[in-house]
């Protein structure tokens, strides 16, 4: 179990250096259509509030207009919380792999809104994309992600991971990308949360 909080840590603290590269930029679009910056990191905090804080009796007190801060208070409690003995049994530790992919993708999808260069973990992505594959008829019919981004055979695992959660690898910002327009940014289908 202590791997498994291990590599939240990791995926987190990745997450936290794209978040403090944001550079204020907080309205950029994001891959997902649906979300600026800002949406995917308050996605993020408000994942880990309502299915660790919150039942931890952890949530931790945010300012509202610093995202940055808003983010490291969240991490610092999280991880007094989950350091307590017994907290991370066996429900909870499921639970925390399963929101490390999430932190992993978004650790992209806010890297790529924001326009920092990021290289996701091939472990974790690996990790990751094995978890999703032994779930793959929950996530096809899950309305959170949308469908899968065909990805060459040679893909790199991240690329195979984003591909396999709806995200095209290739994705642009509109504002970074020479011509780039709303449709070609939106991609094929709704990417997920």
């Amino acid at each position: 179990m202590t791997e498994v909080l291990a590599d939240h840590r990791q995926a987190c603290a990745s997450f936290t250096t794209v978040v403090r590269a944001a550079g204020g930029n907080w309205d950029a679009p994001s891959p997902c259509s649906e979300w600026d910056a800002r949406g995917v990191l308050e996605h993020v905090i408000g994942f880990h509030d309502v299915l660790l804080l919150r039942p931890l009796e952890a949530k931790p007190t945010r300012p509202k207009d610093d995202p940055e801060a808003r983010w490291a208070l969240t991490v610092a409690a999280l991880f007094e919380a989950l350091g307590r003995p017994g907290v991370l049994d066996e429900k909870r530790s499921s639970l925390v792999g399963a929101l490390t992919t999430d932190v992993l993708l978004h650790t992209w999808d806010l890297a790529k809104a924001v326009g920092v260069d990021v290289a996701l973990d091939p472990r974790l992505c690996q990790m990751g994309l094995d978890r999703a594959l032994a779930h793959k008829e929950q996530f096809e019919e899950s309305d959170m992600f949308g469908p899968s981004v065909p990805v060459p055979d040679d893909a790199s695992v991240q690329s195979r991971l984003l591909g396999f959660t709806g995200r095209d690898p290739t994705w642009q910002s509109p504002a970074r990308s020479p011509g780039g327009s709303p449709t070609e940014r939106d991609g094929p289908g709704r990417t997920p949360t």
